[in-house]
């Protein structure tokens, strides 16, 4: 299917929004969630502009006009809630979306590489991730570390909170 040798990592640009938000809500339907967790996800999930102006954001594209995926890292410069989710001080990869049909192909463990690369390149030792349930087991493949879980911002739900070291 998709050669990895083809596949481009670049960094973000402010005009890829709209293309890096539809990624996103695709990503995250592909796990049948329902309709009302969208309402709550919607603007974590949209990429703005200012999103990609204020953050580390890198998208993987096999041509020129076809974007696969994105990743993104920020930083949290201090503890806080979010609503009643504790977020820790730190930098986190807050995004890794693929298109479904683009999964299994080892897209994510590119980006992954790439955004450790990119991170020692920055002295960043380690990234948070709150990882979805169903990407635990890629998480785990790539040797991240599970701390604890988290009160999500779904009510009664928990997500885990994972550690991945890039040194």
């Amino acid at each position: 299917m998709t050669d990895l040798s083809k596949i481009v990592i670049n960094k973000a640009i402010v005009n890829d929004s709209r293309i890096l938000t539809e990624i996103s809500f695709a990503a995250k339907r592909h796990w049948k969630y329902p309709d009302s967790y969208y309402d709550l996800w919607k603007d974590e999930l949209t990429i703005t502009k200012d999103y990609i102006k204020h953050n580390i954001v890198y998208k993987a594209q096999i041509e020129k006009d076809l974007t696969l995926g994105f990743y993104s890292i920020v930083e949290n410069k201090s503890d806080l809630y979010s609503g009643e989710t504790f977020v820790k001080k730190g930098f986190y990869l807050e995004h890794l979306f693929i298109r479904p049909e683009y999964h299994k192909f080892g897209i994510g463990r590119l980006m992954i590489d790439h955004a450790k690369k990119i991170s020692r390149n920055k002295g960043i030792g380690s990234l948070l991730i709150f990882v979805d349930p169903y990407a635990k087991g890629f998480y785990d493949k790539i040797g991240a570390d599970n701390l604890y879980d988290s009160k999500s911002s779904i009510p009664g739900r928990l997500i885990p909170v994972y550690a991945l070291k890039v040194v």
